[in-house]
């Protein structure tokens, strides 16, 4: 193991977050448009397009959550054989996985969400075409939510349902949305949430 740096992870705890709260914001802005335009050259449905990147974004961080729990509990392990302190040992893992997060096997996770959503009921693609042709966005939002986990409280997405009331605490409402409807027809990109309150809103689509 290479060594770690005691106390970084919670020294630089407020400026990773501001940056992760912005890349992720970037991924909504970029990526999630390149991989729109990407998916409509072989997928007419503009809604079928949304929601198959929405789920890629839910998938994403299950998967990297995922991930994260089982590098913490291998770094754990490894690092209690010879931990003495001062810092705690939770404190030193923490450390430790900040300073490599480069360890993370990103691509893991995107073959994992990548399997995920060809068995997912509410998705579909020409079967001539796999979700590996939004590899890029998948990879960008396992890689955030890796980070996110990093954080003391660590970040996470809200959990969406078709045909909940839409919350404009959590929501933007789609330009093609009904305004009057009260309903979330469909998710276009998810909420990102701090201890249960909504910190950036995520995008819906409302219809009667």
């Amino acid at each position: 193991l290479r060594s770690s740096s005691p106390g970084r992870a919670r020294r630089t705890n407020a400026s990773r977050r501001a940056c992760l709260v912005a890349r992720f914001g970037d991924i909504y802005a970029q990526e999630r448009l390149d991989a729109e335009t990407l998916l409509r050259t072989y997928i007419s449905d503009m809604e079928m397009v949304q929601r198959i990147i929405y789920i890629a974004a839910v998938e994403s961080f299950h998967a990297a959550k995922m991930a994260y729990r089982q590098f913490k509990i291998r770094v754990r392990e490894t690092l209690s054989l010879g931990h003495s302190g001062p810092e705690s040992l939770e404190d030193t893992v923490l450390d430790y996985i900040v300073r490599h997060e480069d360890l993370y096997d990103v691509q893991a996770s995107v073959n994992e969400v990548i399997r995920s959503m060809n068995i997912n009921p509410k998705i579909s693609f020409p079967p001539e075409i796999d979700f590996i042709v939004i590899s890029t966005l998948i990879r960008e939002l396992c890689r955030v939510a890796f980070s996110m986990q990093t954080l003391a409280p660590p970040l996470d997405i809200a959990f969406g349902t078709d045909g909940e009331l839409f919350s404009e605490n959590k929501y933007h409402r789609s330009f093609h949305s009904d305004f009057t409807a009260a309903l979330v027809a469909y998710h276009v990109w998810p909420a990102l949430m701090e201890n249960d309150v909504v910190i950036v809103k995520g995008e819906a689509v409302t219809k009667r």
